[in-house]
């Protein structure tokens, strides 16, 4: 009768491995070590300490992981710090931005700054406010969106539903060609039509610049959006002798109706901070004027431009364009906002 030898050798398939809180321990390290080289080296620049703390934290990483883990893991634990040193490089100037103009903006921002114009106020006076300016973003960047936000969307349909051969593919040149194409240059095209048929400057000439700036984007991102939704569903829709044009408003839309919608309000916060072709067809205006047919306009680029261009070193003219710029930021961040709550409320639910 034989008996069976078990192996009580340890598996070797787990080694050892960091702590969770390793990572931290790390980052704590090289901050510390960071600070005590940059006073011993006199470095008074906070820049110089991060970048310090950064390297010492990669090369930290990687020689505590390769002494505990092995070399294979450590290259693993490298990647992840040289992702997270990526992020935070990104992250640390967007905070720095936004704090500078909140803590900068919040010195004029109030009601009567919001309800105010410039009117009869210079530019190195204090008081006046930025209602004019608000009013002309808000028309020049409507109607933007109005003209340029159809045309994208029925463009996308066709590339994706209908486009085959060369009209599609020039078509798909040409938005490619005007996604890279300069702000100035949108504003001069506008303008020179402008001189052909001798008008002034008004409001919707900037929105026309706007718009040509804003179609490219909402085509790619209307086409993007269309090309997730699956075939199974429109295959399933003509089975049942739907027309195309039917399946594509009943049946397609719907489905990344959220996606659409966000691309458009990204193409709008992305129109929204344009400076260029305004200054060029909207000329600028400190007075209130609502009809954007007629008559030069203001908003919220351009004031911030004008106030720093001719304050001659005025405070209250800074302090207003940070105001503004604090303004604009707050627009365009709650333009960001409603997307993702559209896009969420819009987006297709599973169940079981």
């Amino acid at each position: 009768m034989s008996t069976a030898v078990t192996d009580k050798r340890p598996s070797t398939l787990r080694g050892a491995s960091l702590p969770k809180w390793s990572g931290w321990a790390i980052a704590a390290g090289s901050v510390v070590v960071a600070i005590g080289i940059g006073l011993a080296a006199g470095l008074h620049s906070r820049i110089q300490w991060g970048l310090i703390a950064a390297i010492l934290f990669v090369v930290g990483t990687y020689v505590v992981a390769s002494r505990v883990e092995g070399p294979r893991q450590a290259k693993d634990r490298i990647a992840t710090a040289l992702v997270w040193v990526a992020f935070l490089l990104a992250v640390v100037p967007l905070v720095s931005l936004v704090w500078t103009t909140v803590k900068r903006g919040v010195k004029v921002l109030d009601v009567y700054f919001l309800t105010h114009s410039m009117g009869v106020v210079a530019d190195t006076e204090a008081g006046g406010g930025i209602y004019h300016a608000i009013i002309g973003s808000l028309e020049q960047v409507g109607l933007a969106t109005v003209i340029a936000a159809p045309v994208g969307v029925l463009s996308a349909i066709y590339l994706v539903e209908y486009g085959r051969g060369n009209l599609a593919r020039a078509v798909t040149f040409f938005v490619d060609v005007m996604t890279g194409i300069p702000s100035i240059v949108a504003g001069l095209f506008i303008l020179s039509l402008m001189l052909m048929f001798d008008m002034q400057p008004f409001g919707f000439a900037g929105s026309l610049a706007l718009a040509i700036l804003m179609m490219p984007v909402v085509v790619r991102s209307t086409e993007e959006m269309l090309k997730l939704v699956p075939n199974e569903l429109r295959e399933a829709s003509l089975a049942l002798g739907v027309p195309k044009w039917r399946t594509i408003l009943k049946v397609v839309l719907p489905t990344c109706l959220g996606g659409i919608t966000t691309g458009v309000m990204l193409a709008v916060a992305r129109i929204a901070g344009e400076t260029a072709p305004v200054l060029l067809l909207v000329f600028g205006n400190p007075f209130i004027n609502t009809d954007p047919f007629e008559g030069a306009q203001s908003s919220l680029p351009l004031y911030i431009y004008q106030q720093y261009a001719n304050s001659a070193g005025s405070g209250a003219a800074y302090d207003r364009a940070w105001a503004a710029s604090l303004t604009l930021i707050a627009f365009v961040m709650i333009l960001n906002l409603g997307a993702r709550g559209i896009a969420r409320w819009k987006s297709p639910k599973t169940g079981r």
